[in-house]
């Protein structure tokens, strides 16, 4: 049986990077704006042109655009970060998820982005929804729930809105 996506819309107006509530977890020391959630991904809040530069400096081969075009018209658009991202030798791959919530292929195209294993960087405004998509394809593909939680908390992002969707999907393996 496939997911019901549909029953479960995620709004995420206002959603925005949390500190992990939980105290005895250790949170990784956040060096640069791209927070480390394991050794293939991070992910940045909306990231300029300069930054192509940087994230290829700490190894990114794969940009992550989960940002739809136009919700900020004063930010790079997709066209922009694609063209610099591959004049920099890096893969693209723009995977918008708007305010209305996650889709089933939206958690496949996550899926099929990260099957090559690069080391990703991943951006949306405030980081939260790349966090949250990484997060059910990570379920989808039977990871722990808490393993998922944790490591989101120490980047620094909270799961709760999309936590029961992560049990359903983990749960189907």
């Amino acid at each position: 049986m496939k997911f019901p996506y549909a029953l479960l819309p995620i709004f995420l107006l206002g959603c925005s990077a949390a500190t992990a509530t939980d105290t005895d977890v250790p949170t990784e020391e956040i060096t640069s704006m791209f927070r480390k959630i394991n050794d293939t991904i991070s992910v940045a809040p909306q990231i300029d042109l300069d930054d192509i530069a940087a994230a290829k400096a700490e190894g990114v081969t794969l940009i992550i655009n989960n940002r739809p075009d136009g919700e900020d018209p004063a930010a790079p658009q997709s066209a922009d970060i694609e063209a610099a991202a591959r004049d920099a030798g890096m893969k693209y791959i723009a995977i918008p998820i708007t305010h209305s919530g996650f889709s089933g292929p939206q958690v496949d195209a996550m899926i099929a982005a990260l099957a090559d294993g690069d080391k990703t960087l991943a951006y949306c405004r405030s980081g939260t929804r790349s966090t949250l998509l990484w997060s059910l394809a990570q379920a989808k593909q039977g990871v722990d729930p808490d393993e998922i939680a944790r490591l989101a908390g120490n980047a620094g992002y909270d799961i709760t809105p999309v936590r029961a969707m992560v049990d359903a999907l983990a749960a189907r393996n």
